[in-house]
């Protein structure tokens, strides 16, 4: 099996965005409400089938390589674990405007009320911001939440109080950013990152007006408010504790192989994330790879796949172990859960 390069998949969106991820390609853009790129994607939009799922350049979709051959795709480990489901997705997210307030399902939530294995933990990488480097996001609320006042935010649409209920966190290029599920968040325009989560596509909007006309609707995830809102994290967040979630350059250990891994331990039951760059000799492990900056090659064996800024690449675990050569060349390098995740049973 050999790696795999990838072309954009952007579904339309109902927010702005995706000149970033044109730029960062090196391509033109479709339109202005593509702001999203499902990368390595066996995921489908919420209630759209499967709109977002990756089709590879031979026509097939990935859910059909995976489930044609699930060992040589993703190992043997990872099938026992996670069956023939990549267990993660990648995605480019351009917010080309402020996106709403909103938050995702944990596990436990998505088992009892979704009919689903993965809630929709999450995580970014900084790829870039607008102004003078830095870029805002919220994350978390400052004060508890009572149950009946995020009921009444959410039905009046009072963004102003939802917003200014969160902690505004500035983030710069190269930050990495964990979101437990049930956070609330939202990310300013301008933030551009590569997103990893898990392989879902369930969002609990808590703010839906101006963006979604049918948010009411459907911004519940079809289970009505007063269930849906039980996902919600109405806790508060102490600074200190808002402050852990984020992962500036300096707090990325290296390791011996030449890579420096990205998010906490605490991302390892969701996703694993690492920055490779030349000379960086990689395991035999199904990834998506996102080529940051620079030049290069990815050695597999005795064939070498020449490399480039704003590539993605799907890299099965049957391709072997590879390595990176070039002497500028940064590549983003995403993986599965660990096989011996524990799972989190957060309601």
């Amino acid at each position: 099996m050999r790696p795999i390069v990838l072309p954009a998949n952007q579904p339309r969106h109902f927010y702005r965005g995706g000149a970033a991820i044109a730029r960062f390609r090196g391509a033109r853009p479709v339109d202005e409400y593509r702001p999203e790129d499902w990368v390595g994607s066996m995921t489908g939009r919420f209630g759209e089938g499967r709109v977002g799922v990756t089709v590879l350049p031979d026509g097939v979709g990935l859910p059909e390589a995976v489930a044609a051959d699930p060992e040589g795709w993703l190992g043997p480990g990872h099938v026992t674990r996670w069956g023939a489901t990549t267990g993660f997705l990648v995605k480019l997210l351009d917010a080309g405007q402020r996106l709403p307030v909103h938050c995702h399902p944990t596990r436990a939530f998505a088992r009892a009320h979704l009919g689903s294995s993965f809630g929709k933990t999450e995580a970014w990488l900084v790829l870039d911001t607008p102004g003078r480097g830095e870029g805002l996001v919220h994350l978390g609320f400052r004060e508890d939440v009572p149950a009946g006042r995020l009921r009444e935010w959410s039905a009046a649409q009072d963004r102003r109080a939802m917003l200014a209920a969160t902690h505004p966190v500035r983030v710069r290029p190269g930050d990495a950013v964990f979101i437990p599920a049930g956070l609330p968040h939202a990310i300013d325009a301008g933030v551009f990152v590569v997103e990893l989560q898990e392989p879902t596509d369930f969002s609990v909007m808590l703010e839906w007006e101006g963006f979604a006309p049918a948010g009411d609707e459907t911004g519940h995830l079809r289970l009505g408010w007063d269930t849906a809102l039980q996902c919600v994290d109405r806790r508060a967040w102490a600074p200190e504790e808002v402050a852990e979630l984020v992962r500036a350059p300096s707090r990325m250990p290296g390791t011996t192989s030449g890579v420096r891994r990205v998010l906490p331990e605490a991302a390892d039951p969701f996703f694993r994330a690492e920055l490779a760059g030349p000379q960086a000799e990689l395991s035999a492990d199904f990834a998506v790879l996102v080529v940051l900056r620079g030049t290069g090659e990815l050695h597999h064996g005795s064939e070498r796949l020449p490399l480039r800024t704003g590539q993605t690449v799907l890299v099965p675990y049957g391709a072997g172990p590879t390595s990176l050569r070039g002497r500028d060349i940064e590549v983003l390098r995403c993986l599965p859960p660990v096989h011996d995740a524990i799972e989190e049973d957060a309601p």
